[in-house]
C-alpha cells in the first residue's frame, strides 16, 4: 500500500484531500504546520523521515497575496525556500512529490487559455515566490508533478479567505444583502477540490512526471460565478457586475487565468468536467451535510 504523506493537511485542500483519496489503497499521514515547518530543512527531514513516504502531496503555502507583498521575505521563505526543502528531502528519501502552484504564476495578458509550455510572467510576490518554487523542485527532483490550478473551492474553511470560500461567502452574502456587486472583468476557472483531487489521484498511478494544469474546464468571471451560484440555489439577490477598479487592492492581480489542461489531454487523462457540473456537485453535497448536522 503507497504511504502518501499531505503537507498542509489541515488547510482547504490537504483537509479535502485526506477525506477523498480512498483509504483502502494509500495509508494517508497528514502534517499540519504544527508538525512541521516547510521553511526549516531539519523540520521537513524530521517529519518526512519519521513517516518515511512514498509520495508527498504538498499543499503547504503561503498565500494571503495582500501579506506576501508586505512580508516578501516569509513568501519566499514557505512557497520558494519552503518548496525547495521538500524536494530536497524527497529527492534523498526517494520519494515522488506532487505540488501545488497556482494560475497566479502569469500576467493574465495572453486573452486565451494558458498551456504548461507558455512564458510565466508574475504580477506580485506571491506569484513570483510560487514560480520560484517551481524552478527549485524541477533543479533538484526528477519524481515530481507541479500542479497549477486555479479559483479553488470545497468543503474545508480557507484559512487565507477568513474560513469561507467564494461559493460559501456569496450564498452568505446573498442572505444578508439586498444587493452585490461582483468583479465581471476577472477571468478565471473555478474548481471544486475533490475534482482536482480525484485528477491528482489518476495522475500518481502513472510516471508520467512534469507539470500540469489541472482545473475544472470552461472559464467565467466572478460576476458569472455568483450568478452560477445564485442560480442553481434558488437565491433572489439583485447581483449586479462591476470592475475590479471599484475594490482596489495592494497587488496586481492577473485579469485572465484561465489554464488549459493541455499536459493532460496529450497523455489521455484529464478528467476534470465543466465547472458547472462540479459546482452543481458541491452545492448538492453541500445541501446534504447542512441537513444530516
Amino acid at each position: 500500500m503507497m504511504k502518501v504523506v499531505i503537507i498542509g493537511a489541515n488547510g482547504q485542500l490537504g483537509s479535502d484531500g485526506m477525506q477523498a483519496l480512498p483509504f483502502h489503497k494509500y495509508h494517508l499521514a497528514p502534517l499540519t504546520h504544527a508538525d512541521v515547518e516547510v521553511a526549516d530543512l531539519d523540520s521537513v527531514k524530521q517529519a518526512l523521515e519519521r513517516q518515511e513516504p512514498d509520495l508527498v502531496i504538498n499543499t503547504a503555502a503561503y498565500h494571503k497575496t495582500d501579506e506576501c507583498e508586505e512580508h516578501p521575505e516569509r513568501s519566499f521563505a514557505v512557497n520558494a525556500v519552503g518548496a525547495w526543502n521538500v524536494a530536497r528531502v524527497c529527492a534523498d528519501m526517494g520519494a515522488c512529490l506532487v505540488h501545488i502552484s497556482t494560475d497566479y504564476v502569469f500576467d493574465g495578458e495572453k486573452g486565451d487559455p494558458y498551456r504548461e509550455n507558455d512564458l510565466p510572467h508574475p504580477l506580485n510576490v506571491y506569484g513570483v515566490s510560487k514560480l520560484a518554487g517551481e524552478h527549485l523542485i524541477r533543479s533538484t527532483l526528477e519524481r515530481y508533478f507541479i500542479v497549477r490550478t486555479s479559483g479553488l473551492y470545497g468543503f474545508h474553511p480557507c484559512r487565507a479567505k477568513k474560513g469561507e470560500n467564494f461559493v460559501d461567502l456569496m450564498l452568505r452574502l446573498g442572505r444578508e444583502r439586498a444587493e452585490l456587486r461582483v468583479v465581471a472583468d476577472e477571468v478565471l476557472t473555478p474548481t471544486y477540490t475533490l475534482d482536482l483531487i480525484h485528477q491528482i489521484e489518476v495522475l500518481i498511478q502513472t510516471e508520467h512526471y512534469g507539470l500540469y494544469h489541472i482545473t475544472n474546464s470552461g472559464q467565467c468571471s466572478w460576476y458569472e460565478f455568483a450568478r452560477a451560484i445564485f442560480d442553481l440555489t434558488g437565491t433572489s439577490v439583485n447581483l449586479q457586475p462591476s470592475t475590479a477598479g471599484e475594490f482596489p487592492r495592494p497587488i496586481k492581480r492577473p485579469a485572465y487565468s484561465v489554464l488549459e489542461n493541455r499536459a493532460l489531454q496529450e497523455i489521455g487523462l484529464d478528467r476534470m468536467r465543466p465547472w458547472q457540473e462540479a459546482l452543481q456537485a458541491y452545492l448538492n453535497q453541500r445541501q446534504h451535510l447542512c441537513q444530516t448536522r
